[in-house]
């Protein structure tokens, strides 16, 4: 095909697309595309390309993209063909496994752009194909559909966000539960092989016109279910052992659609004294004050903290755009300055107080499926520190691959977490990640420290003075052409590096060969000999090669941990340095 024919087509294909499209913006925006490809526009060109190069590909992530017309963005048409494609396959696996029995589905949204329309619409879609449909209210945070999902015993869930990305993105996650999904994982955030067989099942939906919506027939839920979830949620609080109130809270939600459960779940538990970052108070879908709306990303917090500075604040929480993520800052004491804590750091916080909080009754066998014990998880890729508090306190713990769809499944999950600020301290809850439920629980032992004369690196600090000093960091390598991830990864995998730092790599696991403990997945892990860990995968959401680094010192006393952790940040730029060379950099 010449690049005449191929522009033809790709014109054709476009003026096919704005003739079927529903939303008049999409279809007009399209018609100017054209236009301005026709004028020969070279930037017109790439945009038309890259939003019909191929299908938005359904996967464990559901879909996420940026919005804009075409079969590779967001928009009514390819939600309505997720949506039709769900449909079917709720309608197929619920008739399997319980014959007889009319699906249920609930539908949620956060604030981002066309998310309230793109709800709806599946609403109409799945009332349309005879499943019992329930649409939230308004916007609200993930953790409340997923909340939903096991609370209406539904069989299927749809969270229209796209959490912490770009304000142009726009995505489709899906929960599966009672019928639909039946083996551990109620609730939880679709794995393999379901999310082949839902992909297929959108694959197969005929022409739009054919996708029936109902006028109406969805129930439209009132208030009474968040307000469930709020109470539920602020029961976790401790009444009697950690009764520690005293804590000063900066709180934002970025924009995002957290702000209003949050507050109301941190009042009801007893926590008075919280100030919500103005300029980031209601939610907005430019997110206007942060150029990158993840607390991981520089300059997130900026305005959070110098309200904290402004007004002398204990703490600061933040939760990402849908409240499923948290981050927690505080002023460093050995600096005086303050520092978002890493995810790691809260990781094991909430895991310590998680236990504390089971030995003294409180929370006991929380998550934990009836007759299971209790057992505390994390991603492969975060801290090795989560497992030695576990033992100590004397419960199981487990690694998983990265994500929250496998965290969530782990039999008897008591807490879990991942390092990029994702917690779930009460999966009999939510069977996710929740910003919101661990957002009362980090206040909860900030209070108690505070009301000890400490703060939460003091509590860190007893953590490592018990444990040894855990410190991490990482490294991102993002690529123009993802064809270079194949190249690094297969460069690692032929030459192998024999050290990093200056200890010998003394385990070598392919990670792409599966365990009988995890699944296959495309990373490689290496331990060295002083128990250094480095862990290399290509990102499952974006063109990177993500490392993860982490070292432990012992540490003998609590005079030690200065001059151990600049060891540590020492041993971390070597081996940093060491696998920037292993990749060729």
């Amino acid at each position: 095909m010449t690049s005449s024919d191929a522009e033809i087509r790709l014109l054709n294909d476009a003026r096919a697309w704005a003739a079927q499209d529903p939303d008049p913006v999409t279809s007009t925006s399209l018609l100017e595309l054209i236009r301005l490809v026709e004028n020969g526009v070279p930037a017109a060109r790439q945009e038309l390309e890259d939003s019909f190069r191929g299908t938005l590909q359904f996967g464990t992530a559901g879909l996420r993209a940026a919005l804009g017309p075409g079969p590779n963005r967001m928009n009514r048409v390819v939600v309505r063909r997720a949506a039709a494609g769900l449909a079917d396959f709720l309608l197929s696996s619920v008739g399997e496994s319980s014959p007889g029995t009319r699906p249920r589905a609930v539908v949620g949204y956060d604030a981002r752009h066309n998310s309230d329309i793109f709800a709806e619409e599946t609403a109409a879609i799945f009332t349309a194909a005879g499943i019992e449909t329930f649409l939230m209210p308004a916007a609200l945070p993930t953790p409340l559909l997923a909340f939903a999902v096991r609370a209406l015993e539904c069989d299927g869930g749809v969270m229209v966000t796209a959490s912490h990305n770009p304000p142009r993105d726009n995505g489709y996650k899906v929960y599966l539960g009672r019928h639909a999904m039946p083996e551990n994982g109620n609730g939880a955030q679709i794995v393999a092989p379901y999310d082949a067989t839902i992909a297929a099942r959108i694959n197969a939906v005929g022409p739009l016109d054919s996708i029936a919506l109902a006028p109406s027939g969805w129930t439209v839920l009132d208030g009474s279910l968040a307000a469930d979830y709020e109470r539920s949620t602020a029961a976790l609080a401790m009444p009697g052992e950690f009764p520690a109130r005293d804590l000063s809270i900066v709180l934002t939600p970025l924009h995002g659609v957290g702000g209003g459960t949050a507050l109301a779940v941190l009042n009801a538990a007893g926590f008075k004294d919280i100030t919500l970052v103005a300029e980031q108070a209601e939610p907005d879908p430019d997110f206007p004050t942060v150029s990158f709306p993840n607390p991981e990303e520089p300059g997130a917090l900026d305005l959070a903290l110098e309200s904290a500075e402004r007004l002398g604040a204990d703490i600061v929480i933040a939760n990402d755009p849908d409240a499923d993520r948290a981050a927690v800052a505080a002023k460093d004491p050995d600096t005086g300055a303050w520092r978002m804590l890493r995810g790691d750091e809260v990781g094991a916080l909430l895991g310590a107080h998680v236990a504390a909080r089971i030995a003294v009754g409180k929370g006991k066998d929380d998550g934990a499926e009836e007759g299971a014990q209790g057992v505390f998880a994390n991603s492969i890729v975060s801290s090795r520190l989560l497992a030695r508090i576990a033992t100590a306190a004397g419960y199981a713990h487990q690694e998983t691959l990265t994500g929250f769809k496998w965290i969530s499944r782990v039999p008897g999950l008591v807490y879990g977490y991942e390092e990029a600020l994702g917690y779930c301290v009460a999966p009999d809850l939510v069977r996710d990640k929740d910003g919101i439920s661990a957002a009362l629980l980090i206040a909860e032992l900030a209070a108690a420290a505070k009301a000890d004369g400490k703060t939460v690196f003091d509590t860190l600090d007893e953590l490592y003075l018990q444990h040894g000093l855990h410190a991490s960091d990482q490294l991102s390598i993002r690529v123009a052409d993802l064809g270079l991830l194949d190249a690094m990864m297969n460069r690692l995998r032929v030459s192998p590096p024999e050290t990093f730092g200056s200890s010998a790599v003394e385990v070598y696991t392919d990670l792409a060969e599966g365990s009988g403990q995890l699944p296959p997945t495309d990373g490689l892990l290496y331990v060295t000999r002083d128990l250094t860990r480095v862990i290399i995968r290509p990102s499952g959401t974006e063109p990177k090669l993500k490392c993860y680094l982490e070292v432990i010192q012992h540490v003998g006393s609590a005079a030690e941990l200065p001059a151990a952790r600049q060891s540590a940040r020492a041993a971390l730029d070597e081996v940093l340095r060491g696998v920037s060379e292993a990749l060729g950099l």
